[in-house]
């Protein structure tokens, strides 16, 4: 099992983005604390009225962990989520081979669907179109990676005979894609290499149009189904789950920990091999003792 943790997010449009610590300085504990990747979401229009009832302030995801890349040696560095469709291919390839570059090859490339209809309409994006854009995303993404040429003819551009260097250094490319429809669980099985279902609950899944999913049964048995799928399709590389762990008595790590690393026992019973956490802090003291107890009760 490995571990990732999340920037706490600032929820509503005021406060402080970075009221747990500078990215640099925070960062540079999650390494030290034993965590083995960091991760950013993103939105870049969110509307105001999304904030106000509980939704989150972001920053550019794939600036945000170039520069974290520079605070850490080690680290991989994972988009939760960024949007597909927003961006044509090409330039959320050249994005994404750039991160991996600087980064010496420590990019997970986290991508969905995304479904706010407010802020896709802000990008001058088809909210109807996101799942055609995003299958053109797949295809054009190791098109791009690969360093040679290739012509590609998608919805809203032409791509003709044309050569993206630098290469990325990792080949491929990690791609997780986040979700829990049927489709979603097929481009994973077929064209990606993990899965990131969402836990949140059934507000959540309204909210973010998925179909909700429990963390017990069901989840082992959707992640079965989804290696089963794979294996049918030819795959032979491993399929990575992510699983998104909030649990309210977490706020402090060392307080009945015996619980947490039974049920991180369970998640990766059911097939799970990574676990994403954050802190929830709003200061800089507190990030890090946060950091000290999660690393020192679970990571060492």
């Amino acid at each position: 099992m490995r571990f990732i943790y999340h920037y706490p997010e600032t929820t509503g449009p005021d406060g402080d983005l970075f009221a747990a610590g500078g990215l640099y300085e925070v960062a540079a504990a999650v390494e030290h604390a034993g965590f083995d990747a960091f991760s950013l979401s993103e939105h870049p229009a969110p509307g105001a009225r999304w904030l106000a009832s509980g939704g989150h302030q972001t920053v550019d995801p794939f600036v945000a962990l170039g520069f974290i890349a520079a605070a850490t040696r080690r680290l991989k560095l994972l988009t939760h989520l960024t949007v597909a469709p927003y961006r044509n291919p090409m330039l959320l390839a050249k994005a994404a081979s750039t991160l991996d570059n600087l980064s010496g090859g420590r990019l997970i490339l986290g991508l969905g669907t995304g479904y706010q209809k407010s802020e896709f309409h802000a990008l001058g994006v088809d909210f109807s179109e996101r799942n055609v854009l995003f299958d053109e995303t797949l295809d054009v993404l190791p098109l791009h990676f690969s360093g040679e040429q290739f012509s590609y003819e998608g919805t809203h551009f032409s791509a003709r005979d044309v050569m993206c260097r630098p290469r990325p250094v990792q080949n491929p490319i990690p791609i997780w894609i986040g979700g829990n429809s049927r489709l979603t669980r097929r481009r994973v099985a077929q064209r990606a290499h993990g899965w990131m279902p969402m836990t949140g609950g059934a507000q959540l899944s309204s909210t973010a149009r998925t179909p909700m999913l429990g963390a017990g049964g069901e989840l082992g048995d959707a992640i079965a189904e989804l290696r089963a799928s794979a294996d049918a399709a030819g795959r032979t590389e491993p399929i990575d789950v992510l699983y998104s762990y909030q649990e309210p008595e977490m706020a402090d790590p060392a307080a009945d920990p015996d619980r947490h690393r039974d049920a991180f026992a369970q998640l990766e019973k059911a097939g799970v091999t990574w676990i994403v956490v954050s802190s929830g802090t709003t200061s800089p003291s507190a990030t890090a003792d946060w950091l000290g107890a999660f690393g020192s009760t679970y990571l060492s």
